[in-house]
């Protein structure tokens, strides 16, 4: 290259850089201006919610966390609205990409003991009652007891459960196993399924009829495709599926459920017996897997 055509080159990109650090500041002007806009987004639409709704205490209005959608926090509620706060939704957020059900994240944030059952706060409670202050009822022999729900164990032993009754799926050569209690109605259930989905782990699932699901527990156990069954019904779709069918161990896991005061669902119980109660996230049950005793 001649020095002609060197002092050529060193001119253009003279010439450019300017327009480089233009574009370069045009580009950290539109990150601004996003940002600006999207607060005053949601300041807007906090004027306007407090107007529309105005008995609502809102603790917080989000524009950036759904695409079009402004996130509505009032305590322990959640719902959307439009940017023009014109238009309330109620419901869940399911991402199809991710296959996350957002919603139900998002409430577990807010308020994890939403997602427990309410028995070990009612076991707690008589556990610190005075004997005086609890309530009394007549024993079958005559005499008087106590009326307290099964005590909440830290773990759970699943020994006395027989094999039948049980739904597996995943992964069946996978290292780590979880046990999951749940109802085909839960829409936390459904959440928690769709996340393990997504994991490397071999799933026993055992239904228990909490929100009066046992016809739908009873059609998927009985089905010729358990786990294609499984899926078909908390996404709400038809499934083949035969007349009748041996559900003894159906009935084995709602007395189960019953003894141990499983009120809510879902339960999570790893290899060990460690037990949760609700949804978790992927990267919260990977970690807690990976913590099982041998």
């Amino acid at each position: 290259m001649s020095a002609i055509e060197k002092l050529r080159g060193l001119g253009a990109l003279a010439r450019s850089a300017p327009a480089a650090i233009a574009i370069g500041a045009v580009g950290i002007a539109s990150i601004a201006l996003a940002a600006d806009v999207a607060q005053t987004d949601e300041t807007q639409v906090t004027g306007l919610l407090k107007t529309r709704l105005p008995k609502t205490q809102l603790t917080k209005v989000d524009c950036k966390k759904v695409d079009g959608l402004c996130e509505v926090t009032a305590g322990e509620n959640l719902f959307y609205v439009n940017h023009g706060a014109r238009y309330l939704i109620i419901g869940r957020v399911y991402d199809m990409e991710t296959r996350q059900d957002l919603t139900a994240a998002r409430l577990l944030e807010i308020n994890p003991d939403m997602l427990v059952g309410g028995a070990a706060k009612a076991n707690a409670a008589a556990a610190e009652a005075p004997d005086e202050a609890a309530p009394e009822v007549s024993a079958a022999k005559g005499g008087v007891g106590r009326t307290t729900l099964p005590v909440r164990p830290v773990a759970l032993n699943l020994a006395s459960l027989p094999s039948d009754g049980a739904i597996v799926w995943g992964n069946r050569a996978a290292k780590q196993t979880v046990t999951v209690f749940t109802d085909f109605r839960c829409g936390y259930c459904r959440a928690l399924t769709n996340v393990l989905r997504s994991m490397d782990v071999r799933v026993v699932e055992r239904p228990i009829s909490v929100l009066g699901s046992r016809d739908i527990a009873d059609r998927v156990y009985c089905s010729k495709n358990q786990e294609q069954a499984l899926h078909a019904a908390y996404a709400g779709e038809p499934f083949k599926a035969p007349g009748s069918c041996d559900t003894k161990g159906l009935d084995a896991n709602e007395k189960f459920a019953q003894k141990h005061g499983l009120s809510g669902t879902p339960v999570i119980v790893r290899s060990d017996g460690a037990m949760l109660e609700g949804y978790r996230p992927k990267e919260f049950l990977e970690a807690w897997l990976k913590g099982a005793k041998s």
